[in-house]
């Protein structure tokens, strides 16, 4: 069976510390003055209009996480709003305050379009993240969610359904389901 491919363009090692700087003086200065730092840059790859997530670990442990799956945005801007969120706006913490800052690494995962997908068959677990869309409800779960987890194929997309679209355990076998793969370009501080 041919596996499902999603090709997408990879960044330089500058392209990804520029982004990482970004993020980290993003919510640096919203922390100390509520001020959303402005971005300008010529790279092409760094104004693509792709969706990307901001992880905050402090000591490996999930401190935030937001993210957007698509946007009219450019990628420079989208990881400075997307970097404050995670560290303001994740309702499962409390907000991140300046003192502990040094202490947080980051972590940007930047989306692949995303590819509609019939048979959960072409789901590679670690591989792909889904995306779950029934009416107006939809979730997403990273690549790294089910193996971080240890979940086989129907335990994630139950968790999918329930855990992050707020529907039935069973919802992603109904045909007016749709389901969508993505990959990720991951992007950490050391």
């Amino acid at each position: 069976m041919k596996k499902l491919e999603i090709l997408e363009p990879q960044y330089t090692f500058s392209e990804k510390t520029q982004l990482l700087e970004w993020a980290r003086i993003g919510i640096e200065n919203y922390l100390k003055d509520r001020w959303i730092i402005q971005t300008m840059t010529n790279n092409q790859m760094l104004k693509r209009k792709v969706g990307v997530f901001v992880t905050l670990w402090k000591q490996n442990q999930l401190r935030g996480c937001m993210g957007i799956i698509q946007t009219d945005k450019p990628l420079n801007e989208s990881v400075v709003e997307i970097a404050i969120e995670a560290a303001t706006k994740d309702l499962r913490f409390p907000p991140v305050n300046l003192s502990e800052l040094t202490e947080i690494k980051l972590e940007l995962s930047i989306l692949s379009s995303l590819k509609k997908i019939k048979n959960i068959k072409d789901i590679e677990l670690g591989k792909h993240g889904v995306m779950i869309v029934q009416n107006k409800k939809s979730g997403v779960f990273l690549p790294e969610v089910p193996l971080k987890e240890g979940w086989n194929p129907g335990t994630f997309l139950e968790a999918l359904c329930v855990e992050k679209a707020g529907l039935q355990a069973n919802a992603w076998m109904d045909k007016n389901t749709d389901l969508y793969v993505f990959t990720t370009v991951k992007i950490k501080e050391e």
